[in-house]
């Protein structure tokens, strides 16, 4: 096993037609009850929007998933999330979404950055999830 087996380290962005306080909005949202599988399924995720506010799946009848804590919030620029997320074995995730502000709206930043033993289907997949979340960042922000 190499050091590239144990760690994931993705960056994407999308550019919005929006102020930063609208997209910070929406990535609460969508990082929270808003959020989706590709297939428009919910994840059933809530999110406290506040420093070590839980990040988690409710699936009901007691069932939960914690997915980490809000290490940093600042409305408008910037939150980052760290924790196990969706891995549920030996790995802990740092995500961070930074907001900034552009000619005729902002961008939108997420880094997604792991270590441990990674699945390969997860390290695949990060892609395709973090995508079809920004994507949904920005059409709520039309």
């Amino acid at each position: 096993m190499t050091l590239d087996d144990l760690t994931l380290d993705i960056e994407q962005h999308i550019d919005i037609k929006a102020t930063p306080e609208k997209a910070f909005a929406a990535v609460l949202h969508r990082l929270g009850k808003g959020n989706t599988r590709p297939g428009g399924e919910s994840l059933q995720l809530l999110l406290e929007p506040k420093a070590g506010g839980r990040w988690y799946r409710d699936r009901g009848e007691g069932i939960q998933h914690l997915w980490g804590f809000v290490q940093v919030i600042k409305p408008a620029t910037l939150l980052e999330l760290s924790g196990p997320m969706f891995m549920s074995y030996p790995a802990i995730n740092h995500v961070e979404v930074k907001i900034e502000a552009n000619v005729g709206g902002c961008r939108v930043v997420l880094r997604h950055r792991a270590i441990g033993m990674i699945d390969p289907e997860h390290r695949k997949g990060v892609h395709t999830g973090w995508g079809h979340m920004l994507a949904e960042v920005g059409k709520d922000c039309e």
